[in-house]
């Protein structure tokens, strides 16, 4: 099978962590280990977050007084793809001797007239006080927001259209190579008046674009990973319980929270409305459980999975 994963934050860092290097080169080992089983077996091009990564990066940029202007968020991204990438990376070459690994830095088309750039929604960046907010509002052209009593910056958060250099992962995967890409959404690009792409100040949903990446490499089966065993139905309730499969349907139903759950549920829907195939959200340490059907909540058009065998007969059926 073609199989995109999408490394959720805590594959990295998990909560009350430090974001020191070390920890999160321990915490990128552990992940590897779980996912390396799969690379040997299939196809495999993995995605991952980055949020407290690039906020590290932001804070810094903002605060040094050798910089005119703090960084952009376009080209904070691909630092981190850049560092994220090299760690994970490694860690896989290191787990699957004699495999090519690839990396990549690489960009994802959006659209310039998203209305997402129109009314921006995403937290970016360290907390301030109003008065600060205020002057770095007039003095940066940033947009500020409160969030609860204070104030963040806030970037437009477009959807995803292609990931650029979609050709280029299909043929790594055509040659064996196991692929890193898409780290953090991908950069946020737009083709200008001239056609030529050029970054802009935005945060991409990383599992929209994995969904986005997965449709266009006619994947097999998109697993986003968390640090949860499945979607709750209920959650947080005494009607509490896990979903263990449904359909797209189904799962829109849920009115799951927009700030958490909620883009993890879209963007497995979306695949699988658009291609039929299956998608899956579960824990990091069930990965191989949930390609198994024995694990995670496993979205399917009809709602029903009894394991891969299923996705080869589908196959057979496309040819």
């Amino acid at each position: 099978m073609r199989i995109v994963i999408a490394l959720g934050g805590n594959a990295l860092l998990r909560r009350g962590e430090k974001p020191d290097s070390a920890t999160q080169i321990a915490n990128v080992e552990l992940a590897v280990q779980k996912l390396a089983p799969l690379a040997e077996e299939h196809e495999v091009v993995i995605t991952h977050g980055n949020g407290p990564q690039v906020g590290v990066l932001a804070l810094q940029s903002a605060n040094d007084p050798n910089l005119t202007q703090p960084y952009p968020f376009d080209t904070l991204g691909a630092q981190t793809q850049g560092m994220i990438g090299y760690w994970l990376l490694q860690s896989l070459q290191n787990n699957l001797p004699g495999r090519h690994v690839a990396s990549f830095v690489n960009q994802t088309l959006v659209l310039a007239g998203d209305p997402a750039f129109d009314n921006p929604t995403k937290f970016v960046g360290q907390v301030y006080n109003k008065e600060e907010s205020e002057e770095l509002a007039k003095s940066r052209g940033w947009i500020m927001k409160a969030d609860g009593e204070y104030f963040r910056r806030v970037v437009g958060s477009p959807k995803p259209q292609r990931v650029v250099e979609t050709r280029l992962i299909r043929r790594m995967l055509d040659i064996g190579a196991v692929v890193v890409c898409a780290g953090g959404g991908g950069i946020p690009v737009v083709r200008n008046e001239k056609g030529k792409l050029q970054g802009v100040e935005a945060v991409i949903d990383k599992d929209l674009t994995a969904a986005t990446l997965a449709e266009h490499l006619d994947a097999d089966f998109l697993m986003i990973l968390t640090d949860v065993p499945a979607v709750m139905e209920n959650f947080g309730t005494p009607e509490q319980k896990e979903i263990h499969r449904a359909s797209p349907a189904a799962m829109r139903a849920g009115g799951f929270p927009a700030g958490s759950m909620g883009p993890k549920v879209e963007a497995a829907c979306r695949f699988v409305e658009l291609t039929g195939d299956v998608a899956a959200i579960g824990q990091l340490s069930d990965a191989q459980k949930i390609i198994a059907g024995e694990s995670g909540t496993i979205i399917t058009p009809g709602g029903n999975y009894s394991g891969p065998d299923e996705i080869t007969r589908r196959d057979c059926k496309k040819m």
